[in-house]
């Protein structure tokens, strides 16, 4: 009885084995849901191990959720087999729902390079569910609505602080047109007492933004932007401008998710009334301004690439300009060395609305007023190196998972 267990164990591990062998090696990112609920393929850690590698992207939708899109490339022995799929997630979706749709959708789309494997044998494709005739009309008519609002205290012997923000924004897009309207409110008040002497601090915001757009055809859009807003930072009353705007995709908008390469022109009027007096003279006036964005998006299996310049300024004055430029990039350069390098860098020269006179020090102390500067900039880098095994397909939970989708 014992020889007879030990071969059936025997060949119940060779046979598991042999299986795993012939299976679909795969070169994606993936979390350890996905490969508990997705076995039957092989991960691989080096993009040349593999016989197909996916690329995954995100962009939210006009309904407030999200459009996850996955780029199935074939190599190797499946190469010139490809495809694409796409997810579209709900805003009141849970985090169980998003990953299941995840692991249906993937499965779905490997069973076309599965089936050529010696696995494909295994499987039985059923339809789960009864189709109806007729769509449901959508009561709301693709128009998304949401409200925030978020408040806090904090405090101890020598400090105190207020704080309170809210939001509102509705949108309707559809394919070809687009319109938001986005609306914040900030408020922030603190105290400190340093040696019997109090220190307030108070700042307040407003922001409002109405934008439409229209698409033309698969390369080209127009429309306009209304901005309005209140800074006590910024030394604004009350700051409104009108901008319409022309922007051409090199690349056809349905690629969006894959590459862009978009230029937007604006051109418009901006009134301006200010808390204090400026370092003009100036308590309100009236400017013309335009802008130039170009924006590049590249997703690959090497990497991904986001990058956007602009430039503006002010007709009445040229010297009065600001140009720009943020983005990231992430690079895989060889086996298990990736680099991923991102932030931002202006260069300022139109500072209209500076108090005359200056901060006091308190103020550039806790950045309660904007103070003169010729540029500003933020950025990051970082250096990754994995080595050892080319599969990642073991899970173990144990003292903790924090992977959700």
């Amino acid at each position: 009885m014992v020889v007879c267990s030990a071969v059936f164990c025997q060949e119940t591990i060779s046979t598991a084995d042999t299986l795993r062998k012939d299976a679909l090696n795969v070169f994606m990112t993936s979390s350890s849901y996905i490969k508990k609920e997705i076995n039957f393929i092989n991960y691989v850690r080096d993009l040349k191990e593999a016989d197909l590698y996916i690329i995954s992207t995100y962009q939210a939708t006009g309904s407030g959720g999200a459009e996850y899109t996955y780029f199935l490339v074939g190599q190797n022995k499946f190469t010139g087999m490809n495809d694409t799929i796409k997810v579209y997630f709900f805003t009141d979706d849970t985090e169980e729902n998003i990953r299941i749709k995840q692991v249906q959708a993937l499965k779905m789309g490997l069973m076309r390079y599965v089936l050529k494997t010696p696995l494909a044998k295994f499987f039985d494709i059923r339809f789960t569910e009864q189709v109806s005739e007729s769509v449901a009309t959508d009561k709301w008519k693709n128009w998304v609505f949401n409200v925030s609002l978020y408040a806090y205290l904090d405090g101890e012997k020598s400090y105190k602080m207020a704080f309170l923000d809210g939001s509102f924004s509705a949108s309707h897009v559809t394919e070809k047109n687009k319109f938001e309207f986005d609306y914040s409110y900030g408020w922030n008040n603190s105290d400190y007492d340093i040696d019997g002497t109090i220190i307030n601090s108070y700042s307040r915001s407003q922001y409002a933004e109405m934008l439409y757009v229209k698409g033309l055809n698969d390369h080209w859009s127009v429309g306009s932007m209304i901005e309005a807003s209140s800074s006590v930072y910024s030394n604004y009353n009350l700051s409104l401008s009108l901008s319409p705007a022309i922007e051409y995709d090199i690349y056809p908008y349905a690629q969006a998710n894959r590459h862009q390469l978009r230029l937007l022109y604006k051109a418009g009027y901006e009134f301006n009334n200010y808390h204090d007096t400026t370092i003009y003279n100036k308590t309100y006036e009236s400017l013309g301004l335009h802008s130039f964005q170009a924006a590049y998006k590249v997703v690959e299996k090497w990497g991904s690439i986001n990058l956007k310049l602009q430039w503006s300024n002010y007709f009445h004055d040229w010297s009065k300009n600001n140009l720009g430029l943020n983005g990231s990039m992430n690079f895989r350069i060889v086996k298990g060395l990736t680099f991923t390098i991102g932030g931002s860098v202006n260069r300022i020269h139109d500072q209209l609305s500076l108090v005359k006179g200056g901060a006091s020090y308190e103020e550039m102390l806790l950045r309660r007023r904007e103070i003169e500067t010729q540029y500003s900039y933020y950025t990051y880098c970082q250096l990754n190196y994995t080595f050892g095994s080319i599969y990642t397909n073991v899970v173990n939970p144990r003292f903790g998972d924090n992977s959700y989708y």
